[in-house]
């Protein structure tokens, strides 16, 4: 897939990462999961980080696309990512690949 039609799908992903995220709304936030990542959450901790932690519930949405890694059937979109309330930059990470016929989430991370 060229990467124009690559980021079309993947920065609305990402945003509804972020925006899920912020709200806490699970359910919402792992729709766009593959099954073998949903199968390998762990629920309750997951849970815990969207209850407890400062940075998940206030990402920015202002973020910077960064590149892609492409490997294999997996395409890795990199992000510079803010919070609303923490100073600084994280490296957010978003793992695309087809499932199904369509485009899943195959990892995601702030690091």
């Amino acid at each position: 897939m060229p990467d124009e039609e690559l980021l079309a799908i993947a920065h609305p992903m990402w945003e509804e990462l972020i925006k899920y995220s912020n709200k806490g709304q699970y359910g919402k936030f792992i729709k766009k999961f593959s099954y073998n990542l949903l199968f390998g959450l762990n629920e309750v901790e997951v849970g815990k980080q969207f209850a407890k932690s400062e940075l998940t519930r206030s990402l920015s949405k202002d973020y910077d696309f960064l590149g892609t890694i492409r490997r294999g059937e997996h395409v890795t979109i990199l992000y510079r990512v803010r919070s609303t309330k923490k100073e600084g930059e994280w490296l957010g990470r978003m793992v695309l690949g087809f499932e199904d016929g369509e485009v899943r989430i195959f990892g995601a991370s702030i690091f």
